[in-house]
């Protein structure tokens, strides 16, 4: 017995020592040490999107969704010009087939309000649906978004979740209902993103809620939708997937993001440039460039709108993880601050800047001011939107990127400048006070900036050609 056990004890020696020492395969090395960090900034990044099913008609599957979910009563999301629109009729006629119970809320606002998402969270929570369904942009998929955080976290008071410094910023840590994005229009990627967006009144600024646990469950992505889309709201939506690919290519990496979280819950949504990102970035960056002209200019062009829905999706799984910065801090007080402007085929009774078009109209002076950092991306994103960079210096890349993106809204009748949306320098102290604020994302621009730097971007912004 006694020399039975010391041959096995010398067999397990044996293996031991032989054993590979690879961290993926040896459980005796297998320690990892503690990762030290060079003034605390983050060492790490981590990719969160949503499931995405894409094709032509692909929305006549939901309501087999819903069924495999196991769903008793929805919420169905959408807005009053959604709501006689074929995207709208398409899931209902799925809800109907497969016999799904359902409410509608259609009081969606577009450009929501922090009042206009209380009124879909109280509508929530008095519905006690077990899943939801968002069918529009950005604005309906974002209200969808925060109804089904507060409904499941029925005690929080609102500013809870919502960024600092405006609101505490407190991580998610309830469980959700699942959540089912159709998107109407090729522009903010909400269906792949953990962010909603929404004007805070009494700050007249643009705020909003991040974290992973909020994107929805299932993004249905039916180019068909966009066929509806009148010219200016495929214009200004294809302006957000250029700035989101733009932005996030070009925002400060993650690791020289900080503070480096001490738990990896509170690990922010948007961290920074880093190499995946970087990927759907470009690609998005790409197909704005082949496609965004084609499909403004000609509604039944369908290769380039359902290629422009794509766009947005991929620009989405990009910004949603490495984050924008300049160009979208700037613009929640240019449409938090609007007074009287009202944009073409945007149905709306009140005053609006739509978001991508608050977005592009600084865009040439933001990329003009942060390309001293980073500069060989800059002049990378000018090429792909058709520079000639051959003979072109370096240093000089900012400049390249903002002439070419100048030319690319010139091209598409874009308003010249802030000013001729209704601001003027008398409102550049405003707008810095609505920029200030919103540091989740001016943060990550690769060039940090002052009060006085924010107002020069201000005023360079007021005319563009």
């Amino acid at each position: 017995m006694a020399a039975g056990r010391e041959r096995a004890a010398r067999l397990l020696g044996q293996l031991q020592r032989a054993a590979c020492r690879c961290p993926s395969h040896s459980h005796t090395y297998s320690r990892v040490p503690e990762h030290a960090t060079l003034g605390n900034t983050d060492y790490a990044f981590e990719m969160a999107v949503s499931n995405i099913r894409y094709g032509e008609g692909v929305t006549k599957e939901i309501g087999m969704d819903l069924k495999n979910l196991g769903a008793k009563k929805v919420c169905l999301m959408t807005d009053k010009n959604l709501s006689q629109l074929p995207p709208i009729n398409a899931v209902l006629n799925s809800l109907a087939k497969y016999g799904i119970n359902f409410q509608m809320y259609d009081e969606v606002r577009v450009e929501p309000t922090d009042q206009s998402f209380l009124d879909a969270i109280e509508f929530a929570k008095k519905g006690e649906f077990d899943a939801y369904v968002a069918v529009g942009g950005g604005s309906v998929i974002d209200t969808c978004k925060a109804a089904n955080l507060y409904a499941s976290s029925p005690t929080s008071d609102f500013l809870d979740y919502v960024n600092a410094p405006i609101g505490k910023g407190k991580p998610v840590t309830v469980p959700l209902k699942p959540h089912i994005a159709v998107p109407t229009t090729a522009g903010t990627g909400s269906e792949t993103t953990g962010v909603a967006i929404f004007d805070f009144k009494e700050l007249k600024v643009k705020t909003g809620i991040a974290s992973r646990a909020i994107k929805p469950t299932l993004g249905i992505i039916d180019p068909l939708h966009t066929l509806s889309m009148p010219e200016r709201i495929v214009a200004n939506s294809g302006f957000d997937v250029l700035c989101h690919a733009l932005e996030s290519y070009t925002a400060l990496p993650y690791k020289m993001r900080s503070p480096c979280p001490s738990n990896p819950i509170n690990r922010p949504a948007y961290q920074g440039s880093n190499p995946i990102s970087d990927i759907w970035a470009l690609h998005a960056l790409r197909i704005v460039a082949k496609y965004l002209k084609r499909a403004i200019r000609n509604p039944e062009d369908r290769e380039a709108r359902a290629n422009m829905h794509l766009a947005s999706a991929f620009a989405g799984i990009g910004f949603g993880n490495a984050g924008v910065h300049l160009c979208h801090g700037m613009s929640y007080p240019i449409s938090g601050l609007v007074k009287t402007y009202k944009p073409k085929d945007y149905n709306v009774d009140h005053s609006l800047v739509p978001h991508g078009l608050s977005v592009v109209l600084t865009s040439p002076a933001v990329f003009a001011f942060t390309a001293q950092v980073h500069p060989e991306r800059h002049l990378e994103a000018a090429e792909i939107l058709g520079a000639d960079i051959r003979t072109a210096r370096i240093k000089d890349a900012g400049f390249i990127l903002a002439d070419t993106l100048r030319k690319f809204l010139f091209d598409l009748n874009v308003d010249d400048g802030l000013a001729a949306i209704g601001y003027s320098k008398a409102d550049i102290p405003a707008l810095v006070k609505g920029t200030l604020p919103q540091e989740r994302v001016t943060k990550l621009s690769p060039r940090p900036q002052t009060e006085e730097d924010l107002s020069a971007l201000f005023e360079a912004s007021m005319k563009l050609y």
